[in-house]
């Protein structure tokens, strides 16, 4: 007969989760709460009263103070960078402001559902590379990504093009924005394992809003805000909550959770949309978005697999 301490401990079992159960929640929890406060970006960019590369520039000039304590934190270094390396930082830099610039102005052109997928499709763009680095075909499901990556844009594209030829080319804009988001990351691939996420986001910040502050000001865009309310809600929510949770962690699930959970970016964006700004999807939409949103998740996976470069290859 099992004794009464036994069977409270029995009980207290039940009730209380094992550590690393409650330690999985929350990592889930952190990953998934990221994504939401990083699809709220292309609506909180829309009610800024700033231009829309002003508003990338004020996203991530208020964040460096806080991506500075967060490397503190975390114990990277943020000097002592060669020359050589600040070189490479500065290029990777303006591809990424270049990226940002992109996407905000498509944002403001195009639906929030298509801005948030097209700006996502740096991980396709990524698996193309891939194959162009390896000299070698896709295989299984990479041609299913293809496919789905292919059919998804064309139909968004065509249907961009059938509400006008703005949304169209803000489309095209986003889109952009992907290629220039898959340069940043392959152009500091190494730099990023050498010093670190937190280090690296402070000397690409350094590089990006100076940059980023020109070109607003070429463009004739207003800068300063008269209402700062979207502007500090944008900057809490993109980079320091969702950029800060999806850096910690993204490396505690595998790449397809990484990718099922990236695709509540675009529903929420195109919720958003639908009730902020009428724009409604028809089920052709909806189509073009689950196969792009399939290849998203394809091309996440796949590029977790490693890729051994051809003979003679790059």
């Amino acid at each position: 007969m099992e004794t009464v301490e036994r069977q409270e401990e029995k009980v207290a079992s039940k009730l209380i989760a094992p550590p690393s159960a409650v330690r999985s929640a929350m990592l889930f929890s952190a990953l998934l709460l990221g994504n939401v406060a990083l699809a709220l970006g292309p609506w909180l960019v829309r009610l800024a009263d700033t231009g829309e590369v002003s508003s990338a520039f004020w996203r991530l000039f208020l964040a460096l103070p806080f991506l500075v304590l967060f490397a503190r934190m975390a114990g990277q270094p943020m000097r002592g960078l060669p020359k050589k390396t600040l070189i490479v930082v500065a290029i990777g830099s303006i591809a990424f402001a270049s990226d940002l610039a992109s996407w905000h102005i498509g944002i403001e052109m195009t639906r929030l559902g298509n801005a948030t997928l097209f700006g996502n499709g740096g991980s396709i763009i990524l698996l193309f590379w891939g194959f162009i680095v390896a000299r070698m075909m896709p295989k299984g499901f990479e041609w299913l990504a293809i496919v789905c990556a292919l059919g998804g844009a064309g139909i968004l594209l065509g249907r961009s093009l059938e509400i006008s030829a703005e949304t169209f080319v803000g489309d095209l804009f986003c889109i952009t924005a992907g290629l220039l988001y898959a340069v940043y990351l392959l152009t500091l691939q190494k730099e990023r394992s050498a010093y670190g996420s937190w280090s690296l986001l402070v000397w690409v910040s350094i590089f990006a809003c100076p940059y980023l502050l020109g070109i607003a000001l070429m463009l004739g865009e207003p800068v300063w805000p008269t209402d700062w309310t979207p502007i500090i809600v944008l900057f809490v929510t993109s980079q320091l909550i969702g950029q800060g949770l999806m850096v910690y962690s993204l490396g505690h699930f595998p790449p397809l959770i990484i990718g099922l959970t990236l695709l509540t970016q675009p529903a929420i964006a195109a919720v958003i949309g639908y009730f902020a700004f009428d724009e409604v999807l028809s089920a052709l939409d909806v189509v073009g978005m689950l196969l792009l949103g399939s290849a998203l998740v394809v091309a996440r996976v796949a590029q977790s697999k490693p890729v051994t470069p051809a003979k003679g290859g790059v």
